[in-house]
């Protein structure tokens, strides 16, 4: 049904029932300045909601009188504790005009159903509406002892705050710890961001230097001592760290047990992007552009720009952070020129494809840069009838594997545990994850000029067999291009 009108726009209201949540509606709706009628049968508070110079007549919203009464009005709330005679007033409204806006109240889901049944255009049920309220209530009381626990927490370093990132550190991650150290530097504190491994993947590396965000490499610092408070921002384990932690930021929970002593960790957002936007909001910070445009791409690489496990608070936080970021600086990022190593690695990827049904496993032979493999997983994945990839390279003596899903029924992650996870190292989740497994658990073989054709052929055949084996589809021996 439409009024032709917008709600904004009404200024015509009527309130069947009037007790305490019909009371409470009328006293808004008149302090915005909207003609309301109150249509109660009982006479005393009639009279009473009269003394405070409200608009209420007597009548019993059973009976088809009250219908008539607020037949001229463009929207009826009809708010009575009684659900019965709630059903009985959306009836005789009906019967008269089907174009008014009609919100009733429900006691339970049963009663919201047979409502809307009998043409009530909005059901509310004051129960749920209270727990909703509540719950954010909750939410938003954690969030304040939280930011106040963690600003006495960094206020208490006296030399330097080290935030630690992933290993090789990807867009979430790189923007949670910008946002972490903004929030030290409001406090007054020092800091610097710390990753063990290396930014390989050329988008990580645009997004860095585009926004000018200052990493350390660990192997680089001289003295660790001057780390007195150390922060695991999305990256909830110290790997080859030999240092306490103090403080885990996280939307992941954690691998390995660690027990700081302050610990946020919500499994229910889906980056930590979301979880560094509300502190920056709590902290009440005037937010750079920079760190607004990092944390924007970070939830929307994490989220896969709003297509994947996405929640209400991704959304809030990225609506907040909109107007403050720079929109060129992401388009930028997300179209980064690609190296001739990439390149070389997706066309060795392509050629070399093995696919199996939807599945697609292809060996890239021997890498330089590991990170090209998860670009060209990523663009394989566009390829018709393909819904998860899988490519794999040599470096370093190490198996590495970058794999992609948009299947709904696999999980990529599981299916590199399940495949790889008693020989070699996995990390990931439903859509992208990654593998490294040393060469000798399927060789035994010295890498050498001599070795590497032998080497290739070994490794693809063993990879392919056990991650076709966890995908539960058969792989072939002789390969398939697709065709």
């Amino acid at each position: 049904m439409s009024t032709g009108v917008t709600i904004s726009s009404i200024s015509d209201y009527a309130i069947l029932g009037c007790g305490s949540v019909g009371y409470a509606v009328a006293e808004e709706l008149v302090e915005q300045g909207k003609d309301v009628l109150i249509i109660d049968r009982d006479e005393s508070r009639v009279e009473s909601l009269r003394d405070q110079d409200l608009d209420a007549r007597t009548a019993d919203i059973r009976e088809p009188e009250a219908a008539d009464l607020v037949a001229d009005r463009d929207v009826v709330l009809i708010l009575a504790s009684d659900v019965e005679s709630n059903k009985r007033a959306v009836e005789h409204i009906r019967e008269i005009d089907d174009t008014q806006f009609v919100v009733a109240r429900a006691s339970d889901p049963v009663s919201g159903d047979e409502l809307e049944e009998l043409g009530a255009d909005i059901v509310i049920n004051p129960s749920s509406v209270i727990a909703e309220s509540a719950l954010r209530a909750l939410e938003s009381g954690e969030l304040e002892y939280n930011a106040g626990k963690l600003a006495r927490l960094l206020e208490e370093t006296q030399e330097r705050l080290a935030i630690i990132t992933q290993d090789s550190p990807d867009p979430d991650s790189i923007a949670s710890a910008a946002a972490l150290q903004a929030i030290a530097e409001h406090l007054g504190i020092e800091s610097d961001i710390i990753y063990l491994g290396d930014v390989g993947h050329q988008e990580n590396r645009a997004f860095v230097n585009l926004l000018g965000i200052d990493l350390v490499q660990w192997d680089e610092i001289e003295d660790y001592s001057v780390y007195d408070t150390v922060t695991l921002v999305d990256h909830a384990t110290r790997g080859e760290m030999d240092l306490p932690v103090d403080i885990i930021i996280d939307h992941h929970e954690p691998e390995e047990e660690v027990e700081p002593e302050f610990v946020d960790i919500r499994p229910n957002m889906s980056s930590t992007s979301t979880i560094m936007t509300k502190y920056i909001q709590e902290f009440d910070m005037n937010v750079s552009e920079e760190v607004a445009t990092a944390l924007l791409y970070g939830i929307r690489a994490e989220t896969l720009d709003f297509k994947r496990d996405t929640t209400p608070a991704d959304l809030t936080a990225a609506a907040y952070l909109y107007p403050f970021a720079n929109h060129d600086t992401l388009e930028q990022v997300e179209s980064p020129s690609m190296s001739p190593e990439t390149l070389d690695v997706l066309a060795e990827a392509i050629t070399n494809r093995d696919v199996q049904g939807s599945h697609l496993v292809s060996n890239a032979g021997f890498v330089r840069d590991r990170e090209a493999l998860t670009q060209a997983a990523s663009h394989l994945l566009n390829l018709e009838g393909v819904t998860t990839t899988a490519v794999f390279g040599i470096a370093d003596e190490t198996i590495f594997l970058a794999g992609r899903s948009k299947d709904i029924r696999i999980n990529i992650g599981k299916v590199l545990e399940d495949a790889y996870g008693e020989m070699g190292e996995t990390a990931g989740h439903s859509t992208q994850a990654s593998a490294e497994i040393p060469l000798g658990i399927f060789t035994g073989i010295e890498i050498s000029d001599d070795t590497r054709d032998t080497l290739l052929d070994l490794t693809e055949e063993a990879v392919k067999r056990t991650l076709f084996d966890a995908m539960g589809v058969e792989g072939s021996n002789e390969g398939s291009n697709g065709n």
